[in-house]
Formats: C-alpha cells, structure tokens, sequence
C-alpha cells in the first residue's frame, strides 16, 4: 500500500488533532469546495461522484483542511448512498466543530439521467 492510501485508510475525522481552535471572536462563514468526492453504489458497485460544499459559521473550532481532505478521501472504497454520505459526513462534522451552523450541499454527477442534491442545513433542524 502506498504511503497517501495508508494515510486515507487510518484516517479518523474524531481525532482533536484535526480541529484547531478558532482565534477569532467575530462572526464569519468559511466555504470549502470539495469538487472529487468519490464513492461506490452500494447496489451496483458503480463509482459515484460529487462536488461537496461545506459552509459554516466557527464557533471555538476549525477544521484543518488536510483532514478534510483525507476524510472526503476515505469515502472512495466505500459502498454508501447518496444520503447516507452526505448525512454520515455533516453528521460527523457537526459533532467535532460545534459550529454556530453549518450547510452541506452534496452535488452528485447525473448518473443514469437522474440528478441528486442533498442540503443539511442545521439552521433547519
């Protein structure tokens, strides 16, 4: 196994080390594109691909974008759904940051002339 498959395999999103404090008391919205995401169909097996964009409002924690990366990275062997992704990555997200909000739209690539688009908005809950 190559040194990045290793570091993608070991990764874990929970771990403190991939959040940093947040050194400003002022509101502010952080938007971060994440255009590869990558995952299996859990039916066909078939890659499924997306763009991500995360939106939130820190309120003592950021995330470091490395782990980001990685995290998002860590979807591409796995067999999961649209909305299962999408809810299991804000999900997780939601919980380590503590944001003041935060909004997640997964932007799946049109596969067999169907277009998915799933927003979590915490705003809504």
């Amino acid at each position: 196994m190559k040194y990045g498959e290793q570091e993608i395999t070991d990764f874990d999103i929970n771990k403190s080390e991939n959040y940093w404090p947040n050194e400003h008391s002022k509101n502010y919205t952080i938007s971060i594109e994440l255009p590869e995401f990558m995952a299996l169909c859990p039916r066909s097996g078939y890659p499924d691909f997306a763009k991500f964009t995360l939106e939130y409002q820190p309120s003592d924690k950021v995330i470091e974008l490395k782990a980001l990366k990685l995290y998002i990275n860590s979807f591409m062997k796995r067999s999961i759904s649209h909305e299962n992704s999408a809810n299991e990555i804000f999900d997780a997200l939601y919980k380590n940051l503590a944001p003041k909000f935060m909004k997640l739209t997964a932007d799946f690539n049109p596969r067999g002339n169907v277009h998915t688009v799933i927003i979590i908005d915490s705003r809504e809950f």
